[in-house]
């Protein structure tokens, strides 16, 4: 099985979201700031890696657990890779595209613009980082 977790910038919701998929984050309590803010992919999107899968790791079940960047491109993008997993393995089963724009608040959209749209990494991630404590009960359910 193959599970993707997308959102606009693939920097926040969908990171925290594949790693508590994985069991890398607990989905039972909210984790510290810095255990967010530490994971390899929370707010560290870079542009070469805007439309790429990124393996974050396996749950369980031995499903691989991947995030994606789609920017505004979900009605190109999302239908590309279900076509893909349907050519290569003949019908959807074992794959799954989980949307976590809706869990996204507004701290961490201030938060996420100003460090990856402003460059204020010092200033943005943190405040992400509070948002995505604030919501994560919703995360949690949405895996």
């Amino acid at each position: 099985m193959i599970v993707i977790y997308h959102d606009f910038g693939g920097a926040h919701t969908s990171c925290v979201c594949a790693n508590i998929h994985a069991n890398i984050l607990p989905s039972d309590k909210v984790p510290n700031k810095e255990d967010i803010m530490n994971l390899p992919t929370f707010d560290k999107i870079t542009k070469e890696q805007y439309g790429h899968l990124l393996y974050i790791g396996t749950d369980e079940f031995g499903a691989k657990v991947y995030t994606l960047c789609r920017k505004q491109k979900q009605k190109f993008v999302l239908p590309a890779i279900s076509d893909m997993y349907v050519i290569f393995n003949g019908d959807m089963n074992g794959f799954f595209l989980a949307n976590t724009s809706p869990t996204v608040n507004n701290l961490m959209r201030l938060g996420g613009f100003s460090s990856r749209g402003l460059g204020l990494v010092s200033f943005g991630r943190p405040i992400a980082a509070k948002g995505i404590q604030k919501n994560y009960s919703e995360l949690a359910n949405l895996v």
